[in-house]
């Protein structure tokens, strides 16, 4: 049984669009995006009160990076990971856990726009220097992208997830258009059928409602 708890919008859509792409028989339990994730109930399945959190093999993971290579060991017949002694195992290290990184700025900013309650407490320099810093791993992206259609050259993988449902988020935030080669891998990955699956479905409560937050002046 493979049970994954997960809120649309969320870093738990990286772990939804793999298993997905893997192609297991599995559960999703929706959790609104709010104080019930503090429940005790919850905190027995994560202790920090986030998603995703997923049940599988008698155990409980959490942490997307380590999902992601736990799933590609556990099924290696999905081509989705590289093992230890692979050439592009370095290289699929760094960009399964170069999403993490990417999202972190994403959550500042969703902070920032969206969680907090009272504009007083919202700061537009924080707002800029974080859009900053997503331009910044958009050019990393960027660079790395450039003359390849995924982000190890043997292929599609898990890090064309990770990072592609960090970039699902951040896009809200920072636009990619002047970011050519990133734009177009954006595009590929997103219209796979695993990708559009784990899409929240029509008529479902987003924490984004709206496609772009500008930066605000305050």
């Amino acid at each position: 049984m493979i049970r994954l708890h997960h809120c649309h919008q969320t870093r738990s859509m990286r772990t939804l669009w793999l298993l997905h792409e893997i192609g297991v028989p599995f559960e999703v339990v929706v959790h609104p995006f709010d104080r019930s994730l503090r429940a005790p109930d919850y905190l027995a399945l994560n202790p920090a009160g986030r998603v995703p959190a997923l049940e599988i093999d008698g155990r409980v993971l959490w942490e997307t990076g380590a999902i992601t290579e736990y799933l590609c060991e556990r099924f290696p017949q999905s081509g989705l990971g590289r093992e230890p002694g692979h050439p592009d195992r370095a290289d699929w290290l760094v960009w399964v856990h170069f999403a993490e990184t990417v999202s972190q700025h994403t959550a500042a900013l969703t902070q920032q726009h969206i969680v907090l309650y009272d504009d007083a407490m919202r700061s537009p320099v924080v707002m800029r220097l974080e859009a900053k810093r997503l331009e910044k791993c958009y050019a990393a992206l960027e660079g790395r992208l450039a003359g390849r259609d995924w982000l190890v050259g043997s292929g599609f993988t898990a890090a064309d997830v990770g990072a592609g449902q960090a970039l699902y988020m951040a896009r809200h935030f920072a636009p990619t258009e002047a970011f050519p080669a990133l734009t177009d891998w954006y595009a590929r990955a997103s219209s796979r059928p695993a990708f559009l699956r784990s899409l929240p479905p029509e008529g479902s409560d987003l924490l984004y409602k709206r496609d772009f937050y500008e930066a605000w002046d305050g």
